[in-house]
């Protein structure tokens, strides 16, 4: 049983100059007959537009499409796009296709882009910890990688998604494909396979005009969201997890942080 929304949805006015990029999933078509072939794109880029990016062994960790409890390996060869293009399952149901990338790493060369950042996707102690810690303020690198899902509706798209397995992610805990699907979509995030409580959650929703609006919720202490949502749009959920590096080195241009990055997209049916 849910609890009432307590999850309190904010004005989106992100700082000028936020350094931050989502990367997702994208379909024109989240929805298709059993059989037929899923697709979608890499996309990455801000406020649910941006670059569509290739498939490319060397950046990936990670490409399976989950179904029915079970996990196909997804084998697209470098240099496709759309990365997706696949054979559904033969059967109706919610399919969750997942990627995880293989780290990449960004520099800093300006204190204030980092403290942009980290106000971005609210963490508070970043500055403060960054100075305890003696680090450089330019100059320092963060390391990143990107855990995302999306969900297609195969048939009827009745079925539930699940935890699978990815370091942090988004799991539906309701289909939006599903016939009895009303206007809210209610998501766990989880963060080590464990829920991860009082989170920032940006949701990008897309309308069919393609105008864009960006609104913030916080998880409860059980890790979950409710989230409004409206027939025909698109909706991209991204929540960032920042730590320090388990070991950093102190050389020229220094690794300190870690991000995490989950996304999790899908298209609310008309």
């Amino acid at each position: 049983m849910f609890l009432p929304r307590l999850f309190i949805a904010l004005a989106c006015a992100l700082p000028s100059g936020a350094y931050a990029h989502e990367f997702w999933i994208e379909s024109s078509s989240y929805q298709v007959a059993p059989g037929e072939n899923l697709q979608g794109v890499f996309k990455n880029g801000e406020e649910f537009k941006g670059s569509t990016l290739s498939f490319f062994d060397r950046v990936s960790a990670r490409f399976d499409m989950v179904a029915g409890g079970e996990t196909t390996v997804l084998e697209p060869r470098s240099g496709d796009s759309p990365a997706l293009n696949a054979p559904a399952p033969i059967e109706d149901g919610l399919v969750s296709v997942v990627h995880e990338t293989t780290p990449s790493v960004l520099t800093y060369s300006e204190w204030q882009k980092f403290l942009n950042f980290a106000k971005h996707k609210d963490f508070a102690t970043a500055e403060a910890d960054h100075i305890a810690n003696g680090w450089p303020q330019d100059k320092f690198r963060e390391r990143y990688t990107r855990h995302v899902k999306a969900l297609y509706g195969v048939g009827s798209g009745e079925g539930a998604d699940s935890d699978t397995g990815m370091a942090t992610e988004f799991v539906a805990l309701t289909n939006p494909y599903a016939a009895d699907f009303g206007e809210e979509m209610q998501v766990e995030l989880l963060y080590q396979g464990a829920p991860r409580p009082d989170a920032q959650v940006e949701v990008f929703e897309r309308a069919p005009d393609d105008t864009v609006t960006v609104t913030l919720y916080r998880t409860d202490a059980e890790g979950r969201a409710s989230i409004p949502v409206k027939a025909g749009h698109d909706y991209l959920l991204d929540a960032v997890v920042l730590r320090p590096v388990a070991e950093p080195v102190m050389e020229e241009n220094p690794l300190l942080w870690e991000t995490l990055w989950a996304a999790l997209t899908f298209k609310v049916p008309q």
